[in-house]
């Protein structure tokens, strides 16, 4: 579990998180959502340790992250898996070096054992056979796949995505959405994911946090956000007419039962 408490930050005079107060829960995939410019990637650097904020507290079970010495953030940070937005796979590298890049890094295990873990992840997000391939022989879905198992290589406790499903088509991010989720639940990770994407919200929103101007505007669930009657997340997340009849339609459903 995190818990984040009354985080500030700024960078100059612009406020960018203003007294924000979150909790991130195991075993759940917990969404921040929100608008450009609404401090909800901030907020994910903080949560990270990628930013100090200059007020409040990051509780990571209990053990604040703002005010831990180094080696007891580097032991916090080697529990963290980080799914980046565009997967940052190194080109010059197989899928098997990528994703054992972390074991070499923060592990003295044997070069047996190492592969051995990186084909049991492999195998686990269903790309078993693509050891040998780079990342240009491999599709867009394929590489967010191939990050996931290098976030996950650690066993991490914790893991997070910033917007999983960018430049992903809509099939293929229910892929992704539907194994981040499986992979949550199984392992009972903390995962929190940076998103715009509405399936993702729909699909996957077990814990959302709308952020509006730097604030916690709305938390809630998938279900929750469906009847919720705040105006800035109702134009956020039913911005389209098409989204704004589903909604409608399903208050109208929950009517007659």
């Amino acid at each position: 579990m995190i818990e984040v408490r009354n985080i500030r930050k700024a960078f100059g005079d612009k406020v960018v998180l203003e007294d924000v107060s979150a909790t991130m829960l195991p075993g759940k995939t917990n969404l921040i959502i929100g608008t450009s410019g609404s401090g909800k990637t901030v907020l994910m650097k903080c949560m990270v340790g990628l930013l100090k904020p200059d007020a409040g507290q990051i509780l990571y079970e209990g053990k604040d992250l703002t005010s831990l010495n180094a080696k007891e953030l580097k032991e916090i940070r080697i529990q963290i898996g980080m799914l980046f937005q565009g997967s940052a796979l190194f080109d010059s590298m197989t899928v098997e070096d990528n994703v054992r890049f972390p074991l070499d890094m923060f592990t003295r295990d044997s070069r047996k054992d190492k592969y051995k873990r990186v084909d049991e992840v492999l195998a686990r997000v269903n790309l078993e056979g693509t050891n040998k391939k780079f990342p240009a022989e491999i599709s867009g879905g394929m590489k967010k796949r191939v990050a996931l198992a290098r976030a996950l290589v650690m066993n991490p406790k914790y893991l997070f995505c910033d917007e999983p499903n960018s430049g992903l088509d809509p099939q293929t991010s229910l892929v992704i959405d539907h194994l981040i989720k499986e992979l949550t639940v199984e392992y009972n990770i903390t995962t929190i994911i940076n998103t715009h994407d509405m399936n993702t919200v729909m699909e996957s929103g077990d814990n959302i946090v709308y952020m509006h101007k730097g604030k916690k505007k709305w938390q809630g669930n998938s279900h929750d956000i469906i009847f919720s009657e705040d105006k800035d997340l109702n134009q956020f997340i039913f911005a389209s007419e098409f989204l704004a009849k589903a909604k409608e339609m399903s208050k109208q459903e929950a009517g007659k039962r």
